[in-house]
């Protein structure tokens, strides 16, 4: 199935985790696919990964046939470095079809909200929601609205925008704000004939996971009805088909991908 062939796609953090279940899932459907990871060092490190699954990554300027991923740095946050980004797929591709907006900040160890540095919180919204936003605008203004075939976005955003976790004040507020975003730029982008859908994961299988205790794991896997944590190709199937003319109808959908745990009143081994 190449449900992209002859589209060019653009994957923000594709350097690791489920960014490389979706930079593959494009490159496999017939899509070349641009990804960047946020410094030289992590987008050199995907690009070897990459090419660890079989598939033809350039990391310079090479003639089209010669590559299926191109990856170059590109810290979306900075607005320089998006501009540079853009510079690089308009003069090498000279297009774009679809942009996945998958980049993030985690916001990992900021602490509780009355002891995290506001510095932090202001850094996880500078990548989630306005570096996402600042992608859209050069996606759509540069592309999409000057194409006969309009583009689409799809944002990776998550369940804890609508089921908080603890300590993760910047993460959950920014998945909300992307949310939101998608709202938003769905009700203003749609009558441009550009659609605008988001994918919200719960728990996903990350390198996180090969450290955690299995007395953990185990437990995590228990507020998931189906019994298991997404892999990054469950994401990658989700945001293919958002981006795809199956779903060509739809805009400004959040589409849950968490194993059911938002259906849920309490996990098992407490509601029982």
């Amino acid at each position: 199935m190449e449900r992209f062939k002859n589209k060019v796609a653009l994957v923000t953090g594709g350097s690791r985790n489920s960014g490389l279940d979706l930079v593959e899932r494009f490159a496999r459907e017939g899509a070349k696919v641009w990804t960047c990871g946020s410094s030289a060092a992590s987008t050199a490190k995907g690009a070897e990964a990459l090419s660890a699954r079989g598939l033809a990554v350039a990391t310079e300027p090479a003639p089209d046939g010669a590559w299926q991923v191109r990856a170059m740095p590109c810290d979306i946050s900075d607005g320089a470095q998006v501009s540079a980004l853009f510079d690089a797929i308009e003069r090498e591709s000279g297009r774009l079809d679809v942009l996945v907006n998958n980049a993030a900040n985690q916001g990992i160890g900021q602490g509780g909200p009355l002891d995290m540095d506001p510095a932090g919180f202001l850094d996880v919204f500078k990548t989630n929601v306005f570096g996402g936003f600042r992608v859209t605008q050069q996606a759509c203004r540069r592309f999409f609205v000057k194409q006969e075939t309009r583009g689409c976005v799809v944002f990776l955003s998550s369940n804890t925008a609508r089921r908080a976790i603890r300590n993760r004040t910047s993460y959950c507020a920014s998945k909300g704000a992307i949310n939101s975003l998608v709202r938003s730029l769905a009700l203003d982008l749609g009558p441009l004939g550009i659609r605008v859908n988001c994918c919200a994961p719960g728990y996903i299988r990350t390198e996180r996971w090969n450290t955690l205790d299995p007395a953990v794991a185990a437990r995590r896997r228990k507020n998931c009805p189906l019994g298991r944590e997404a892999t990054g190709a469950d994401i990658a199937g989700v945001v293919a088909f958002l981006a795809s003319d199956d779903a060509s109808n739809m805009s400004g959908e959040i589409v849950t991908v968490d194993a059911g745990c938002s259906c849920q009143h309490m996990p098992i081994d407490v509601d029982c």
